[in-house]
């Protein structure tokens, strides 16, 4: 039986990820350390976990199995996820696959690196999440339902 979990601190997607899961049928399990208004959907469980780094993360990872679909933005959750067999979306739609997860891992590691080499800490925060990066995650984690289900 397929379950779609979201890595929900500051997952900008959670409302949408509701619908998808509702229209599918699908058991949806949002995953936090807390501060989140729970779901008075029966099909949306909201789990919060202890407080402490990468707890949520491996709250997930224990859990997912081949035919789960995961959203994170989490390079090192969606490695372990794929491991495990799940689908994984980023926030924006972008797969991580078994194909691109290490290239993810080594750039993440690269600009970890690069961020610590720099003394005056400048470096971008990164592009704002848009309406076009919404509509793709929709349009992404459709297909994955899709797919995880047959």
């Amino acid at each position: 039986m397929t379950a779609l979990y979201i890595d929900a601190d500051a997952c900008p997607v959670k409302a949408e990820a509701e619908k998808v899961a509702n229209r599918h049928r699908v058991k949806m399990y949002v995953v936090s350390n807390g501060g989140l208004r729970p779901s008075p959907n029966p099909l949306v469980e909201t789990v919060i976990v202890a407080e402490g780094s990468d707890v949520a993360d491996m709250w997930i990872a224990d859990r997912c199995v081949p035919g789960d679909v995961v959203v994170t933005g989490d390079i090192p959750l969606a490695a372990k996820c794929i491991e495990a067999g799940a689908r994984v979306l980023r926030h924006n739609g972008e797969a991580f696959t078994q194909a691109n997860i290490g290239q993810q891992l080594a750039m993440r590691d690269l600009m970890a690196d690069l961020r610590a080499a720099n003394p005056l800490g400048a470096g971008g925060s990164g592009k704002g999440f848009t309406k076009a990066d919404r509509s793709r995650f929709l349009d992404a984690l459709e297909r994955e339902l899709r797919a995880a289900r047959r």
